[in-house]
């Protein structure tokens, strides 16, 4: 399942969401009486206009004019003091629940599996941690400050009102159900807009990436134009989104207002009717045209927070679609402490979701302990997705590959990868030091001997040593400051310091130059000493001395041998050797 699906309905993504500030109650609590506060300093003002107006006015009454206006300062600092408390509580815990989202999000974002990843851009999961989330703060921070605090103002002013006259504030009142009725409308425009602004972000942040990424790429191809002509046109799109949105929410007010105004008028034609017949005084009639008037700024709110919530709903959908999603099957429930590294799969099949045809199929083979065995075809024959099984970063289809005698199924995840080290071509250094990349995944205290011996084994020493911070040295975002022989040599002191007694090669030096490869290479055999490794390799030459060799056609075994025997067959293999190297057929 795609994560811009959204799980189950807006009202229980946000029940769900809310359950994220549930912890928080106490603080919540506390809000809640500030916001009853404030509220309560509006319905007191709108009181406070008959005091004024019949005694400071109409009679000037001295106690009247002496007592109002310091309890108007009162209410204005117990406002103002209160109103503070409310927001700031709230904001806090809108920024905890964000915290924990995101921890939660990033939880299950490391998790989940191979798959996952393969269906889904990285650049729309960034959007979803950065973008998605923050829209989730507004609907629990915002959205529930204005729904506690304007609701409370706006029951203190009615109750107030109907104490003055209910007949009036019936008349008002009947506008509701009308106003009710288009909240409602409104609603579903403003999610289906939030859903497709969130899609169009995650739709900028790719094609921003990719240009970022690809640099020098699009640089060397002369592609900024159309590299261009590709953000315009996710750019445009998320413009005619927000403008939508826009139009809503600008439609949004004014119709609530008219609504609402239409109402207020016809209840202040009724009131000064009241007034003319001396059924209301002027403190009275003014108190009265204070509370309506106060209520319009709370209605709204009110009505804007509708567009809030819905687009709070919208993020939370697509956040918790991202955190439903199934995590890595890991239903092995035996761990071995130690291994020799005997290596078998056993009628191994595999394919891909939405193949035509297995990218595996019957595969057998078996790599004795301390021993190399090599994975050689033409691309697409399968080797990767072999050695990809062997860390079950995908699971067999059928068949089964053993470790020691034991099916990697029966192994809980951690227990098998643990004795696993993995040197891709593609290789993945993090934005920090030389010694902490070498250190990398590591749960116990860095072990300064083990660095020195791993960086000197794999020649990293002899790059690091000639910078300032030595193996403090930061390599930049992927590696960037390195060259690509210094990145792999990385990746193999990496290999070494985490000492698993099986290994992965896959195409480690095909990206590199002639010294770089030797150097590599050089290093690749202090890595491949005493261990079982499996090799994938392009250059036939850095396989010519391993102790077995597959030959990978279609995700069939066609051949199996030495590099010597295989070239005495004058089979495939020995076909992809003469290619390489421009021999000719004997």
């Amino acid at each position: 399942m795609s994560v811009s699906q959204a799980t189950g309905s807006g009202a229980s993504a946000y029940r769900r969401l809310l359950r994220y500030a549930w912890p928080y109650r106490g603080p919540f609590t506390l809000a809640v009486v500030s916001m009853a506060v404030t509220s309560a300093t509006e319905t007191g003002f709108a009181w406070l206009m008959k005091p004024l107006i019949n005694g400071g006015f109409v009679r000037s009454d001295p106690h009247s004019i002496r007592y109002i206006p310091p309890v108007i300062v009162a209410i204005f600092v117990a406002r103002g003091v209160f109103g503070f408390l409310a927001n700031y509580t709230m904001n806090w815990i809108g920024r905890m629940v964000i915290f924990h989202l995101r921890n939660d999000m990033f939880s299950r974002l490391v998790h989940l599996p191979s798959r996952f990843y393969d269906n889904n851009s990285s650049s729309l999961l960034i959007s979803k941690v950065i973008y998605d989330v923050e829209q989730v703060m507004s609907a629990t921070t915002k959205a529930v400050s204005s729904v506690v605090k304007d609701s409370l103002s706006l029951v203190g002013l009615v109750a107030l009102m109907i104490y003055y006259s209910w007949r009036l504030t019936l008349i008002m009142l009947l506008v509701a159900p009308v106003i009710s009725f288009a909240v409602t409308k409104i609603s579903r425009r403003f999610r289906r807009s939030s859903h497709l602004i969130q899609q169009s972000m995650g739709e900028i942040t790719h094609v921003v990436q990719e240009a970022i990424e690809g640099q020098r790429v699009v640089k060397t191809f002369c592609a900024q134009d159309s590299e261009r002509a590709a953000f315009q046109q996710v750019n445009a799109r998320n413009q005619r989104y927000v403008m939508k949105k826009a139009t809503t929410s600008a439609l949004n007010v004014p119709v609530i207002e008219l609504l609402s105004a239409i109402g207020i008028a016809v209840a202040i034609y009724a009131a000064m009717q009241e007034a003319a017949v001396h059924q209301m005084n002027a403190g009275t009639f003014v108190s009265y045209i204070t509370s309506m008037m106060l209520m319009m700024p709370a209605l709204k709110r009110l009505t804007q927070v509708n567009e809030t919530v819905q687009t709070g709903v919208a993020a939370a959908g697509s956040v918790f679609a991202m955190m439903d999603e199934e995590p890595e099957p890991d239903p092995g429930v035996r761990e071995l402490p130690s291994v020799k590294g005997e290596v078998e799969y056993r009628q191994v099949c595999f394919s891909y979701p939405g193949s035509m045809s297995p990218v595996l199929e019957n595969v057998s083979l078996r790599i004795e302990p301390g021993t190399t065995l090599a994975l050689v075809g033409a691309s697409g024959s399968g080797k990767t997705t072999t050695a990809n099984l062997l860390a079950r970063f995908y699971a067999a289809d059928s068949g089964d590959i053993l470790l020691d005698g034991v099916n990697i199924n029966e192994l809980r995840l951690a227990n098998l990868r643990h004795h696993i080290a993995l040197v891709s071509q593609d290789t993945v250094l993090f934005d920090d030091s030389i010694r902490n990349n070498i250190a990398y995944g590591s749960d116990t205290e860095i072990d300064e001997a083990r660095i020195l011996s791993a960086a000197q084994a794999a020649h990293v020493l002899e790059f690091a040593q000639r910078t300032s911070e030595g193996l403090d040295t930061i390599v930049g975002e992927r590696g960037v400051r390195l060259s690509g022989g210094q990145r792999q040599r990385i990746a193999i002191a990496r290999a070494l310091y985490k000492n698993a007694p099986v290994l992965i090669l896959d195409e480690a030096t095909s990206a590199l130059d002639t010294e770089s490869e030797r150097l590599v290479h050089d290093a690749m055999q202090q890595l491949m000493h005493n261990r079982t490794t499996l090799v994938i390799a392009h250059r036939l030459s850095t396989i010519e001395n391993a102790d077995c060799i597959v030959v990978l056609d279609s995700g069939r075994v066609i051949e199996t041998g030495s590099h010597r025997e295989l070239l005495e067959r004058n089979g495939n293999y020995a076909r992809l050797y003469r290619i390489q190297f421009n021999e000719p057929r004997r």
